[in-house]
């Protein structure tokens, strides 16, 4: 492949890196973040426009830099508030998506070379398969998926039921790698006709234009027909929302926190709700290790008066809860030198009729924070982790349906696992009629992460048809509707509780979306297509090479 514009000087390299960062902002602040707590969404449909054009043009030794450069300032934008978080935290992300779009800005770049006049057809198939594989390993960061900047586009977004977000992310990004095609070759020749260039393109618009003109109308029609859908049964829930710091720790704080959640929970049941919910880890210490192996008495008895008050409620209470248990059974619970021989589940209570009913324990946990499994790979890693206070939790393997008395279904993602459509379909497959989603974003103490949060779960109501409800420390608590609306949330950051109805509609009743039934196809066809194209090009691209050679 022959780079089409080898020689860069330096003025021409500070244009492509100021095109560059100057992209990374304005993609960043389409979603919520820096500039708006909802987001400026239209910039996402132009935003990635100038990046293709610099790939298209710049030489392959710079591409890979670009990459990195361009991953690590966008997300370092878009994620400004995970420096609240942990100084780490704020350099670790935007490292790593920079090291993925050191891969991806080459691959792009190859199916503009590769495929000349219709590269732009493969780009766009490679920037869904990277949006997917980017969330598909340990460090899997779905927030900053192009589609959920337009969560609030609900006509555009309900095809979500058929691709879920991905998508909605390819109708979105094809036309700016399209744009990008004519806006490099104008730069590069000056003498390309706009009108020409569209006209030399004329089955791609018109495909293009009854794509989306196809993508409203379902859109439309398909709100208009959940409104009109009838619930099987309304739930009526009362979300507790105590706005606690989070990095507050010790007896005095739990025993503070649950007083205030006890006491607006018992507020509550003047409204008569059938549940109350809590959010993630809203109770601690954990119920399941101080009951066997108690480390004082203060605590065991808080534990004691926290069950007590669960299992007194007349309607069930869902809970956060660390859940400790014996890490290696052979041995004691309390080692020689002092240590504890124990392992915790971040783990969801439910309580109904007078006991702890069933619990869940998170499956997909945050990397780096929760969970990290290279211990031996990477020790020194492991250990600066360690020293910055991180601290890892076991991984759930079941995707748990609780059921009420009055036959309710309900499954409990916790935190940020309402963010992967998978784990919810699969809640869904297995008998959940609700999403309950338990999320303690408290402390980012930033608005705009809890709606980037919020906006990501939008999808999982639209690809499953089903309501979510969601339950958090300080937001965003409110109802999520089988058409991705959001209803009635919470003011974030204020203690409260409000009460939802909230629509249940069973799956025997409304059955299974395409997309619950075909998880993620849509990326995977993209990840098979692109793959697959890729290949095809570069073989056909040898053969001319070596034809010419011998000629």
């Amino acid at each position: 492949m022959v780079d089409l514009n080898p020689r860069r000087n330096l003025r021409t390299v500070g244009s492509e890196v100021l095109v560059l960062l100057l992209s990374a902002f304005v993609h960043s602040i389409a979603f919520p973040g820096l500039i708006s707590a909802n987001g400026v969404a239209p910039l996402a449909f132009i935003a990635l426009i100038p990046v293709f054009a610099v790939i298209r043009n710049t030489s392959w030794k710079l591409v890979p830099i670009y990459g990195f450069f361009y991953g690590f300032v966008f997300y370092l934008f878009f994620n400004y508030w995970l420096k609240t978080f942990h100084p780490l935290a704020i350099l670790l992300v935007p490292i790593i998506k920079g090291g993925e779009m050191i891969l991806l800005f080459p691959v792009l770049k190859a199916a503009q070379q590769l495929f000349k006049k219709h590269g732009y057809l493969v780009e766009a198939l490679v920037y869904v398969a990277y949006a997917y594989l980017s969330q598909d390993w340990f460090a899997g960061y779905p927030y900053g998926t192009l589609g959920s900047a337009a969560y609030r586009y609900l006509p555009f977004i309900q095809i979500a039921e058929f691709t879920g977000i991905w998508g909605v992310t390819f109708l979105m990004v094809l036309p700016q790698t399209f744009l990008a095609s004519y806006l490099a070759d104008w730069h590069r020749k000056r003498t390309v006709s706009f009108t020409g260039f569209l006209a030399s393109h004329r089955p791609f618009l018109i495909t293009y234009g009854v794509a989306i003109v196809a993508t409203l109308v379902f859109g439309f029609v398909s709100i208009a027909h959940w409104k009109g859908v009838e619930p099987d049964a309304y739930w009526r829930v009362a979300t507790i929302q105590h706005s606690a710091d989070t990095w507050e720790g010790g007896y005095t704080t739990y025993k503070r926190n649950f007083n205030n959640l006890r006491k607006m929970s018992l507020e509550a049941l003047t409204a008569e709700p059938e549940a109350i919910i809590w959010s993630e880890t809203a109770f601690v210490p954990s119920v399941a290790w101080h009951e066997s192996y108690p480390s004082d008495p203060d605590t065991r008895a808080l534990v004691d008066e926290f069950v007590a008050f669960g299992k007194s409620l007349p309607i069930p209470l869902v809970t956060g809860n660390p859940e400790g248990v014996i890490d290696d059974p052979t041995k004691p619970a309390l080692a020689e030198d002092g240590s504890w021989n124990r392992k915790d589940y971040n783990t969801v209570i439910f309580f109904e009729g007078g006991t702890i009913k069933n619990t869940y324990r998170k499956q997909h946990l945050v990397p780096f924070t929760e969970h990290f499994p290279y211990e031996k790979q990477m020790p020194w890693l492991y250990n600066l982790l360690l020293a910055n206070d991180y601290n890892w939790w076991e991984t759930g393997v079941e995707p748990v349906v609780f059921e009420t008395d009055t036959g309710v279904r309900f499954s409990t993602p916790i935190c940020f696992e309402d963010v992967f459509g998978y784990l919810n379909a699969d809640f869904v497959k297995n008998g959940a009629d609700v999403i309950v989603n338990m999320t303690n974003d408290g402390w980012s103490k930033a608005v705009s992460a809890e709606v980037q949060h919020l906006a990501l779960a939008v999808f999982r109501s639209i690809e499953n048809r089903r309501t979510t409800i969601r339950g958090t420390n300080s937001g965003m608590t409110c109802l999520i509707d089988a058409t991705g609306k959001i209803i009635d949330p919470m003011e974030p950051f204020k203690v409260g509780w409000k009460i939802y109805e909230v629509p249940v509609y069973r799956g025997e009743q409304v059955g299974f979306t395409f997309y619950t039934t075909h998880i993620d196809w849509f990326a995977f066809a993209s990840i098979y297509l692109s793959g697959i194209l890729l290949a095809v090009g570069a073989v056909i691209k040898l053969v001319h090479y070596l034809r010419e050679k011998q000629s």
